[in-house]
């Protein structure tokens, strides 16, 4: 069911508003006149047990949720039962909150994938498509084991690169606080010193002391130009041409880019082929698969063949002409086509960028550890010759 938010003036003559709900708008009227003369507004909110439901659910608990729904339907008990057991036990807020407000749709004789699409606007296009073709075909199943095979995979390839990048960014972020308490604390020790020396200091030394001074008399000055900087871009890829540039940039970065355009092949080969495997036309699939792609200028470039296809060009000649997707996904997705067996091939291929992503993760942080402690290295050294470089020239002019 939908929730309608609406004003009315009551057989009374008053001047009320409240909430209704119907599986449409010309439903929720008829409801508002058996109580008032006349509806002077009404519409649509996205509500779910009272409050808004905002936010995206994660991988993990959709991959959970889809295990969940696929034993119990499995096991002969109807959706409506499913959903309520669901709800009463699982600790997750959002979806608790969702779920019960999907189990008052589905009581009412409302449909399972709109109920999800309304009460849960942060669920993904992939979970709701895929739960409506189910609905439609009759095997919602298979198609919630398809989902949790899926959300299982991409949870588990996130947590890995996350899990790899751990090390790296720990080692930066103590590095770079150790550095500022240096600049701020111990350089200042040192300059009072050195003043008292009454010798001529080198110039690592007056720019080591320049640097220290910018950090304790300009630091508000520099967290300000931070700030702006921040908001200047957070601005600027609000236009969507600009956010276009900047996700075709991320493709670009030495070793991180790689890395991302993996990422998208893989999502590109598993949201195909789940979306496939539950049955839903390869146009549509991909209009899907366009939408759900976490870079956006590939997203957009698949959603251009969308176009393509309609007019009845194959999908492997349409990516090859529109995206920027890796040469062997296109060629195997090409074959998968005139094979019949494209599902199959995209889960294959899936399979084979994932064991690529773990490879590229694994050189990549192979490669970072060795330049983080170079540039460490050199920043510590700059450091000593500041230092120790006026004590060699005092003691050289005794």
């Amino acid at each position: 069911m939908l929730t309608y938010k609406y004003k009315a003036v009551s057989k009374k003559g008053a001047e009320i508003e409240g909430y209704i709900e119907a599986f449409n708008e010309y439903e929720a009227i008829n409801k508002i006149k058996e109580s008032c003369d006349i509806v002077t507004s009404i519409s649509e909110v996205r509500m779910g047990k009272g409050i808004e439901v905002t936010g995206k659910i994660n991988e993990k608990a959709l991959a959970i949720l889809c295990s969940q729904l696929s034993i119990i339907v499995g096991a002969g008990l109807p959706v409506l039962r499913a959903v309520e057991m669901i709800a009463a036990q699982t600790e997750n807020k959002k979806l608790k909150t969702i779920m019960e407000g999907v189990s008052k749709d589905v009581a009412s004789g409302g449909s399972l994938a709109k109920s999800f699409e309304t009460k849960g606007p942060g669920l993904p296009i992939t979970f709701v498509e895929t739960i409506r073709s189910g609905e439609e075909s009759g095997t919602l199943e298979h198609s919630f084991n398809r989902l949790h095979d899926y959300y299982d995979k991409t949870a588990k390839m996130k947590g890995k690169v996350k899990n790899a990048m751990v090390y790296p960014t720990f080692t930066m972020i103590v590095a770079i606080a150790v550095i500022v308490i240096i600049m701020v604390k111990a350089v200042p020790v040192f300059t009072s010193s050195f003043g008292e020396m009454g010798v001529e200091l080198p110039l690592p030394t007056r720019m080591l002391i320049g640097i220290s001074n910018f950090f304790v008399e300009y630091w508000l000055a520099l967290v300000a130009v931070i700030a702006f900087a921040l908001v200047i871009y957070k601005l600027y890829e609000k236009r969507k041409e600009n956010r276009l540039k900047l996700e075709r940039l991320k493709l670009r970065i030495p070793l991180f880019g790689k890395l991302a355009a993996l990422k998208q092949a893989s999502q590109f080969a598993a949201t195909m082929s789940t979306l496939l495997g539950a049955g839903l036309p390869v146009v549509e699939a991909v209009s899907i698969t366009g939408k759900v792609i976490d870079n956006e200028y590939i997203g957009n470039q698949v959603l251009e063949t969308v176009s393509m296809l309609e007019e009845g060009k194959r999908l492997g000649d349409s990516l090859h002409t529109r995206t920027e997707l890796p040469q062997l996904l296109v060629e195997m997705t090409a074959v998968g086509e005139e094979t019949g067996s494209l599902e199959t091939t995209l889960d294959t291929i899936g399979d084979f960028y994932d064991n690529e992503i773990d490879t590229a993760t694994s050189r990549m942080v192979t490669l970072l550890e060795p330049i983080i402690i170079c540039v460490l290295a050199v920043i510590v050294l700059f450091i000593l010759i500041s230092v120790y470089a006026p004590m060699f020239s005092l003691y050289g002019g005794i």
